[in-house]
Parts: structure tokens; C-alpha cells; sequence
């Protein structure tokens, strides 16, 4: 086996289908195209992603191994501590390592001594920071918002107080099947002049993103349904 360390690339995917063309630079293409090993969130998905790509790599001849929140440390911590080779981490979309499990593979190589590699690419969460015009200056990404009702509740009330105490931008996500549902609790739970921007189907061609206050949103509220979508809250103006 080979002295030198490997370098683990996080390497970035799409988050619409059919979009690599407009979002991913060569950089990427390059990465992938040098890589036989690949840690993904999903085998089938990240599978057919480097398929779309057209490196001419046989797809059959690559090793993945599965790393999704379910899949334990240790298992992970083995497959890297057995690499002798450069390998790359794909998250089910946008990039490894934000809100993915890819970060364990990430914390495990730098235990290891590895090189951990970021790519440039998609990440729906600052592309919507980006676009909503609330403070990119201080900002929170909290993930998932509790399924039960009561609790989640609370949660928005807690997200709109530190909003407004700490001028913080407040980020949250939800299950796409289950969007219209946390719209519905954010636009009974906030105050009427409270900013929420929603920044759905991120680059793709159907892409919405808008920031207006909650009153505004409780005259004309969009469906969210099944449509992979960020949502950001802020009490102030930056």
C-alpha cells in the first residue's frame, strides 16, 4: 500500500435534474472523471448523476459505498481507513458535508490525516440567503422543524425572538410532501410584518424565490407541495 494519504473530494450535484450543464463548473467534471470511489447518500442517485455526466466511465466499474444518516460511523470510519486511493463523497443534492451526512465521512478523513477537498457548486441554502435580501451577515440554518404541531409552534416563535433579538437571519427546511403544511404553521404562528422568504425548486427552470411579509403571504400563498424548498425568516431589515 501506498505512503501517500488520499484526498477525499466533496463533490457537488445538481439539485434539479438536468441542470449540470448550467451549474456545475468543469472542475467538477474533471474531479469525477480521475475518481473510482465514491461515498454517496444514495448509490441509485449518485449512480445516475454520473451517468448524465457522459465521462465515458463505466459505471459498473466504480465502488460506492452508501453513507446516509442511518449508516454507522464506524462502518465509515473502516471503508476510509482502507482507501489507497483519492476518493469522492456525493450528496443526494447541492453539496456534501451542509446538512448531509457526507459531513461524517468529512470529520473522519481529517482524523485520518486526509485531504478534504470542497468543490464549488449548488448549495440551496446560500443560494437562497443569497436572493432573499435578508442579512447574510448573521444567520442560522436550523434544518428540520418538529413534525408535531404544538412543538413546532414553539420552534417559529423561538426562530422569530432570536430573529429579532440577535438581527439574525433564521433558515429551516421541511420534507417537500410536507411544505405547504409548515407554510400554514409559519403564516399562523408569525407576526403580520414579519419577512419570510420561501426559495423553491432552486435552478431549475420552475425556480421561485420571493420575500414579502407574512401579511402579504396570507393573501396569496403558494403551493409548495412535493417542491424541494428553503424558507427564511428575519424581524428586521438588514
Amino acid at each position: 500500500m501506498s505512503n501517500h494519504k488520499p484526498t477525499i473530494f466533496l463533490i457537488p450535484t445538481v439539485l434539479a435534474e438536468g441542470t449540470s450543464e448550467e451549474v456545475l463548473p468543469g472542475q467538477v467534471r474533471s474531479v469525477i472523471g480521475g475518481l473510482d470511489v465514491f461515498f454517496v447518500e444514495n448509490i441509485r442517485s449518485a449512480r445516475r448523476f454520473i451517468s448524465s455526466l457522459k465521462l465515458g466511465k463505466v459505471i459498473d466499474d466504480l465502488e460506492f459505498f452508501e453513507l446516509d444518516k442511518d449508516t454507522p460511523m464506524e462502518l465509515t470510519r473502516q471503508r476510509l481507513t482502507a482507501l489507497n486511493k483519492n476518493a469522492g463523497i456525493i450528496s443526494e443534492a447541492g453539496c456534501p458535508g451542509v446538512a448531509d451526512p457526507g459531513a461524517v465521512a468529512a470529520a473522519v478523513s481529517h482524523e485520518l490525516g486526509y485531504k478534504v477537498m470542497p468543490l464549488v457548486g449548488p448549495s440551496s441554502i446560500l443560494l437562497a440567503l443569497m436572493a432573499s435580501g435578508m442579512s447574510g451577515q448573521s444567520f442560522a440554518f436550523h434544518g428540520y422543524l418538529p413534525i408535531d404541531k404544538t412543538l413546532r409552534k414553539k420552534a417559529i416563535q423561538q426562530l422569530e425572538r432570536e430573529s429579532a433579538q440577535r438581527l439574525q437571519t433564521q433558515i429551516f427546511m421541511e420534507t417537500p410532501f410536507r411544505n405547504n403544511q409548515l407554510l400554514d404553521a409559519v403564516l399562523e404562528t408569525c407576526g403580520p410584518e414579519t419577512r419570510l422568504c420561501i426559495a423553491a425548486n432552486v435552478t431549475a427552470p420552475d425556480e421561485f424565490i420571493r420575500t414579502q411579509s407574512i401579511r402579504n403571504w396570507q393573501r396569496s400563498k403558494p403551493d409548495l407541495h412535493k417542491k424541494p424548498t428553503i424558507f427564511l425568516l428575519a424581524q428586521f431589515y438588514t
